[in-house]
């Protein structure tokens, strides 16, 4: 017996990304978009490609995120980024997995593709984060940023990949980053803002290799580190 499975996407002004992620999620019963206030066409390309969509006002995005599992129509649910794409391999092996469940949630690998490249080193591969599970048993914490699944019970792991676009340029990248630091709850602390980013950059790039990553690698250091800055400094 297959489990039906809910694809769920919150979104807001993402018709730049959205197809890609509705596509790559067809093979789902049904795909569900949480829209919170689009100005673009996210909305309108989302109905083209039969997503449904339901509005929410921003709430943050650990609760923003369980209320599309709540509104979703399945117990299993894939929670997808609108800038991440489900492989087709991937595809293939939830469908398999959702036949006969072992567990009820499963960690899937995500790789980064940071201007116009997919990132391995930098600590970014594989970046396991807890996507599919059932939601009986699962949802997010309450986070307004870098939220998770608390999940009860057994998890697996999946081995085919998730296909995270993050971001073409240096400049998207930056923007994003201050975006998440005024978000975090950090307090103001001065001696980690000085000492902090110094340790990021040394682990982002010299012990999780990132500098195999060439340019890149250094890049993602970098600006890493200026959002550990950002994060305590604010």
């Amino acid at each position: 017996m297959l489990h039906p499975l809910s694809v769920v996407i919150i979104t807001k002004n993402e018709e730049k990304n959205i197809a890609n992620a509705i596509k790559s999620a067809k093979f789902a019963s049904e795909v569900l978009i949480l829209d919170s206030g689009s100005e673009d066409k996210t909305c309108e390309i989302s109905r083209k490609l039969g997503a449904r969509v339901e509005y929410q006002s921003w709430l943050g995005f650990g609760r923003q995120k369980n209320q599309a599992i709540r509104l979703a129509k399945n117990n299993w649910v894939m929670v997808l980024d609108a800038d991440e794409v489900i492989t087709p391999k991937l595809q293939l092996e939830i469908l398999e997995k959702l036949k006969k469940p072992n567990c009820n949630g499963y960690l899937v690998p995500r790789v980064n593709n940071f201007f116009g490249k997919d990132i391995r080193f930098c600590g970014l591969y594989p970046d396991y984060s807890l996507r599919l599970f059932n939601k009986k048993f699962g949802k997010f914490n309450n986070l307004a940023v870098h939220e998770s699944v608390i999940l009860k019970g057994k998890k697996d792991y999946l081995r085919n990949n998730l296909r995270h676009l993050a971001y073409e340029s240096v400049g998207q990248f930056i923007d994003k980053q201050k975006k998440y630091a005024n978000l975090s709850k950090k307090k103001k602390n001065i001696m980690k803002a000085i000492l902090s980013p110094i340790w990021v950059f040394f682990k982002i790039f010299f012990l999780r290799l990132g500098f195999l990553d060439g340019w890149r690698g250094f890049v993602i250091a970098y600006l890493y580190s200026k959002y550990t800055f950002w994060k305590y400094y604010r």
